[in-house]
């Protein structure tokens, strides 16, 4: 790994549960390269954490139609302001941003076109918008639900990716071209986009979902993820979750994509 790069892996499994600290930390990676000019809003920030992982100082603003993942927000100081709202009725002047950014949000939100023309009003002529979501392989890539069509067990492989899309609550799950589209509507141009988080990585993932149910526990009880975050704690985990990071980073096959949008 290069030294000048943060240790995003630990960062994020040292305070969430793996699978969900897998995909945040080759999230947290990209925006080490990518400039983004304030102010600065995270629409859909939640409770915080990605951003306080990510970046070395604070963003502007932070906006969420929940309030108690924003009240976490706000304890952390992440934020310059903490703003209760929807992303289809933002509180913000036109143009009043030279950046959006939205990690693993849009995908979300079942009418998505009132949010992104509510981002276009914000953002600058030539301002960014950064975000990623799952993408159209997500789906068909669920190792459980393959495995079950391998054994012919077609229904049952049908109701588990139904159940599994209705827990991680998708409602979008699409192609670049769909994006495209919808982005170029809205008032913006797609300046880069790239798939990430190969099949394996998201088994990993997937699987995440039924061991970390003592997280899920000890968060209900405690507040917290992880009640020792050690590294003599989560070295194990650690080294065996290397193998999916970096790899991951980009891949034809990947299961999420990343995009940079214009303003036009």
């Amino acid at each position: 790994m290069d030294e000048q790069v943060p240790d995003f892996l630990w960062r994020n499994i040292s305070s969430l549960p793996y699978f969900r600290g897998l995909l945040r930390a080759v999230e947290g990676r990209f925006y080490q390269t990518i400039k983004l000019i304030g102010p600065v809003l995270d629409l859909g920030c939640g409770d915080g954490h990605f951003t306080e992982a990510t970046f070395e100082k604070p963003l502007d603003i932070g906006l969420d139609p929940w309030l108690r993942p924003l009240q976490e927000a706000q304890k952390r100081q992440i934020y310059g302001l903490n703003i209760f709202a929807e992303g289809a009725c933002m509180p913000f002047d036109d143009q009043a941003f030279w950046s959006v950014i939205s990690n693993s949000v849009l995908e979300h939100i079942p009418d998505l076109m009132p949010v992104l023309n509510e981002v276009a009003r914000v953002i600058k002529p030539g301002g960014k918008f950064v975000f990623c979501v799952p993408n159209h392989q997500f789906d068909q890539s669920l190792s459980i639900g393959n495995w079950l069509d391998q054994v012919g067990l077609h229904r049952l492989s049908k109701k588990y990716r139904r159940w599994f899309e209705r827990i991680a609550r998708h409602h979008h799950l699409d192609s670049p071209e769909v994006w495209t589209r919808r982005l170029n509507e809205a008032g913006f141009e797609v300046i880069q986009w790239w798939h990430y988080f190969s099949p394996k990585s998201q088994a990993v993932m997937e699987w995440g979902h039924f061991l970390g149910l003592p997280s899920l526990v000890l968060r209900k009880l405690t507040g917290k993820w992880i009640l020792m975050p050690t590294r003599r704690n989560l070295g194990i985990v650690y080294r065996l979750l290397q193998p999916y990071y970096l790899p991951s980073a980009e891949c034809g096959n990947g299961v999420c994509t990343f995009y940079i949008a214009q303003r036009k």
